[in-house]
């Protein structure tokens, strides 16, 4: 399975959460949802998920071994740090 296309929109920056990422895999389903969030020493990867009955949150898409989670977490993340620069960029431009 390969990710074929991820779409990043960035959210305020008052909050932990950074943005909110759609990522498709072989150009034929995508996942919305995914959210990077900045934790205490990083960035990371949150799946999308539903909060049940009893108040906890449940991932409803997630990758079902750590090496996907690794290239999803590693590929979203660049892809975030990509639309940072563009932005620092045209900051700085400005």
């Amino acid at each position: 399975m390969e990710i074929t296309d991820i779409r990043i929109k960035k959210v305020s920056n008052d909050s932990k959460m950074k943005a909110v990422a759609s990522v498709t895999f072989d150009n034929s389903f995508a996942v919305h949802d995914v959210k990077v969030i900045e934790g205490p020493d990083k960035l990371f990867v949150a799946m999308p998920s539903r909060r049940t009955p009893d108040g906890e949150y449940r991932d409803i898409a997630h990758p079902i071994n750590s090496d996907m989670r690794g290239i999803l977490e590693s590929k979203v993340l660049a892809a975030y740090d990509a639309i940072e620069e563009e932005s620092d960029f045209s900051a700085d431009a400005e």
